[in-house]
């Protein structure tokens, strides 16, 4: 009688489909990469020379890096609205508290850390514990690291010093070093998320925090250690930032929120929470940027810029949102074919 009652266990076609969602998010992103450079180089070939790709890659490595960082928070089922503020008091910190001297640079790094951690503590304890709203929260974080810009630079920009420029602009092996940073900043959020426990816990709280909770997982910590760990990663674009430029601005992070959710969202990674693929988000943020870099070959101005990022976030909620809606069919219909059976 026990065996007449009991029900075919559902769990060896639900990671089917998550490996065929995983599939299909970074086969879409690597697509439309080479599609892009397929027309690149029919249209605008400029935009995929050697010299144009050794321009760009820098800045295309600053937005894997804080795209990722932007993961981590999206994974939680929240928005990281402070990283134009964390960005912009990581270049400034890096740059002005050196003085131009590559002696004082490690302390000049060393308090722009401490300053992203702080930072990051204040933004998980008033989402996580607080329960605020992570839009408001991050707002108020925002306003208060602008804050610190002005008071350390008073608006002016500085010259970065010569240490800081070959560490984050140099090259080796034909790659610039922020490239190399970006690609270490990949293999560890991976290598965290997929491969130890603590990432796989933390993927499974963004997915279902209550049942995560019911379970024992300690979900408020988790979530506050997102923010923490997103305002390192930005802080690292920050710096990094401070040694591209030669003489970056107090307001380098402005350009760079739109773009981090953008890469996020053409990853595959939902805005609800849930898994993240950081080598996806990774690919797209080179695709953002070639994307820009062509439209700037093409004549487009520059003034354009954010709509063509917007455009490209409506894009990947489109097709994404098709791709969890196809899947929500094949799900429900499931417990019927089991029923037939």
């Amino acid at each position: 009688m026990s065996q007449t009652y009991q029900a075919s266990p559902p769990s060896p076609q639900v990671p089917g489909l998550l490996q065929m969602t995983v599939a299909k998010s970074f086969l879409t992103v690597v697509i439309c990469t080479v599609a892009l450079l397929i027309v690149c180089a029919i249209f605008a070939p400029s935009s995929i020379s050697l010299g144009a790709l050794a321009g760009s890659l820098p800045f295309a490595a600053v937005i894997a890096i804080v795209g990722l960082g932007q993961l981590l928070v999206v994974q939680q089922g929240g928005f990281d609205l402070s990283l134009a503020g964390a960005v912009s008091l990581a270049v400034v910190t890096s740059t002005h508290e050196a003085h131009q001297d590559n002696a004082q640079l490690l302390y000049a790094v060393s308090l722009a850390v401490s300053f992203a951690l702080a930072a990051g503590v204040v933004n998980g304890i008033l989402v996580a514990f607080f329960r605020l709203n992570a839009i408001i929260a991050t707002i108020g974080m925002n306003a208060l690291l602008y804050g610190g810009v002005f008071a350390i630079c008073g608006g002016t920009p500085s010259i970065t010093t010569d240490l800081l420029a070959e560490i984050a602009n140099g090259e080796t092996f034909g790659l610039p070093h922020s490239v190399y940073f970006a690609l270490l900043a990949l293999l560890v959020v991976s290598f965290i998320l997929k491969k130890t426990v603590p990432g796989r816990r933390f993927e499974a709280i963004g997915a279902n925090p209550l049942a995560a909770r019911a379970v024992g997982l300690r979900v408020r910590l988790h979530q506050m250690m997102a923010y923490v760990y997103a305002q390192l990663l930005y802080c690292l674009a920050g710096v990094l930032i401070g040694g591209i430029t030669r003489e970056p601005t107090a307001f380098q992070g402005d350009t760079l929120l739109l773009p981090s959710v953008a890469v996020v969202v053409l990853g595959g990674t939902s805005l609800l929470g849930g898994r993240g693929y950081p080598i996806s988000t990774v690919i797209a943020a080179f695709f953002l940027n070639q994307l820009s870099q062509f439209a700037l070959s093409v004549g487009v101005p520059y003034s354009a810029q954010t709509i063509i990022q917007a455009l490209a976030l409506g894009f990947g909620i489109g097709v994404y949102s098709m791709k969890w809606s196809v899947n929500a069919i094949t799900q429900s219909k499931l417990p019927k074919t089991e029923e037939k059976k």
